[in-house]
C-alpha cells in the first residue's frame, strides 16, 4: 500500500512538473512574441521621431530663436533676448487694440463687422517679421521690418502684404 501511495505521489508530482513546464513555456513564448512586436513598433517610432525632428528643424529654420547671428546682434547692442523677443511680438499684437476701421499696420480695411486682427507672428531675424491677419472672413499676410532705436523703442514698417481671395465654394 505504501508503494502505491509513493507511486501516486510520484505520478502527481510528475504531472505537476509537466504542467508547470508547459505553462512556463507558453508564458515565455508569449513574452518573446510581445517583445518582438514591441521592438518592431519601437523601431517604427524611432524612425518617425527622426522624421519629426527633421521636420521640426526645417520649420524652425527661419526663427529668431534659432538664429545665432540675430541673437548675437541683439546681445551686442546690450539687449536681453529673453525679454526683447516677446516684446517685439507683443508690439505687433498690441496693435490689435485700435479705434476706428483702419489697423495701424495692416493696409486693408475690414470688410465685415469685425476688426482686422493680427493672429500669428513669426520673427524671422533681427530685422524681419511675418504675420497673418484676418477679419473673420478675409485672410492675408504681411511682411514687416522693424528697428530698435537708441532708447529701446520699436518701430515697425510694412514691407509687403497680400490678401487671399475669398473661396466661393
Amino acid at each position: 500500500m505504501k508503494s502505491r501511495i509513493f507511486m501516486y505521489l510520484f505520478i502527481f508530482a510528475l504531472l505537476a512538473v509537466v504542467f508547470q513546464y508547459v505553462n512556463s513555456k507558453n508564458i515565455l513564448d508569449k513574452y518573446e512574441e510581445d517583445i518582438t512586436k514591441l521592438k518592431g513598433k519601437n523601431k517604427v517610432l524611432e524612425e518617425q521621431t527622426l522624421q519629426l525632428q527633421e521636420a521640426n528643424e526645417d520649420l524652425s529654420y527661419f526663427r529668431v530663436e534659432g538664429n545665432e547671428d540675430a541673437l548675437s546682434y541683439f546681445e551686442s547692442l546690450g539687449y536681453k533676448t529673453e525679454e526683447l523677443i516677446p516684446a517685439i511680438r507683443d508690439g505687433l499684437y498690441n496693435m490689435n487694440n485700435y479705434e476706428g476701421d483702419d489697423h495701424p499696420i495692416v493696409p486693408y480695411a475690414s470688410m465685415t463687422d469685425q476688426q482686422i486682427l493680427i493672429n500669428r507672428v513669426r520673427i524671422l531675424n533681427h530685422k524681419w517679421i511675418l504675420a497673418n491677419f484676418t477679419d473673420g472672413k478675409h485672410w492675408g499676410e504681411i511682411f514687416v521690418t522693424y528697428e530698435l532705436d537708441d532708447k529701446g523703442g520699436l518701430t515697425y514698417d510694412l514691407g509687403e502684404y497680400f490678401l487671399y481671395p475669398v473661396n466661393q465654394y
